[in-house]
């Protein structure tokens, strides 16, 4: 039996580099999943030192690839030369299987892909997508009075227990 890669299995440590709070906010999510990335090496120092914005960014398939763009990594302080462009299209890593539901996916109407996170797993930088809609106005409203009534009963109970 072979011994299984530091970088895989429910042990590893995840550390998340980013978030991208508006997505959950403005959008009804469908389904996540879990993508790899390529990146330049200032690239990644950038993301380990956190200086990224996934605010504007969305993943957008094109030649049977997905690719994420608008993700802003802010320039390395210290790669001089070599350092890469802030809003470059970046690719991500995904099984065929996988790019070819989401491109079918992104094919119907109101669909589309943003990120979620991003995260260090295991020495590897990941990218939690999802498959997203667009929230109405009242969507959000229903989503505010279902945490304002969950929070009324939190506060009731935990009154309720003294």
């Amino acid at each position: 039996m072979s011994p299984k890669s530091p970088k895989s299995g429910p042990d590893v440590a995840i550390k998340v580099l980013a978030r991208n709070k508006r997505a959950r906010h403005d959008y009804q999510i469908d389904e996540t999943l879990e993508a790899g990335l390529m990146l330049v090496g200032s690239e990644v120092k950038s993301l380990r030192d956190g200086k990224v914005n996934l605010t504007d960014a969305f993943v957008d398939m094109s030649k049977g690839e997905a690719w994420l763009q608008q993700m802003d990594v802010t320039s390395y302080v210290w790669a001089h030369v070599r350092n890469h462009e802030a809003r470059r299209k970046r690719k991500l890593l995904m099984h065929r299987s996988q790019l070819d539901r989401l491109d079918s996916k992104l094919r119907q109407k109101g669909y589309t892909i943003v990120p979620l996170s991003i995260y260090d797993k295991g020495g590897i930088i990941k990218v939690e997508l999802a498959l997203v809609t667009g929230k109405q106005d009242w969507d959000r409203r229903e989503d505010m009075k279902k945490r304002d009534a969950t929070r009324e009963i939190d506060r009731a109970m935990s009154s309720r227990r003294r």
